[in-house]
């Protein structure tokens, strides 16, 4: 499938919907974006005005990918650091594909922008995230040259007899 990918793009309510659709379904699919499933738009909504928020402040960026008809498929948030001596990489969070497009080379191209677009940043040197043990999250940001660099065992409480580790994963642009 044919996505275009856009840094920043104008934030209409029809991309917003479209980000809190996408979010929901990812998770609703399995996928490790800060919910367990069932989740509705609303459940979502909350920490996406959070995103928004943070855009509007100038604090966060949107890597956002939309088909031809114009539907969000893909997202990815780049967040500034506030620290003195960290400014000089970028969080990434909220890292989004379509279930129906997983597994299609989207993924792929979606970390490239958010490379591409880091890279555009004055001083922006690396990119950091973390991801959820037992998702299969690793090897994809591995296959993206990203490397393990520190991992938090039982960080993350799925339920109350299911924990997974917390995995900092890390890209030198360089």
């Amino acid at each position: 499938m044919n996505v275009r990918f856009d840094l920043d793009p104008s934030l209409t309510p029809e991309l917003r919907d479209g980000i809190c659709a996408l979010w929901a379904e990812v998770s609703n699919a399995g996928g490790a974006v800060g919910f367990v499933p069932p989740v509705t738009r609303e459940d979502v909504r909350p920490e996406l005005l959070k995103h928004l928020t943070a855009m509007a402040e100038g604090r966060q960026r949107l890597v956002a990918g939309r088909d031809a008809d114009g539907r969000v498929v893909a997202t990815a948030f780049l967040t500034t650091n506030t620290h003195r001596l960290m400014k000089h990489w970028l969080w990434v969070y909220t890292v989004m594909v379509h279930p129906d497009l997983q597994g299609q080379g989207t993924g792929r191209r979606l970390m490239a922008s958010v490379a591409d677009a880091a890279r555009s940043v004055k001083g922006i040197t690396a990119l950091r995230l973390t991801c959820r043990g037992g998702s299969g999250a690793r090897p994809f940001y591995e296959a993206c040259g990203y490397q393990e660099v520190g991992r938090v065992p039982g960080a993350i409480r799925l339920a109350d007899d299911d924990y997974r580790d917390d995995i900092t994963m890390w890209l030198d642009l360089g």
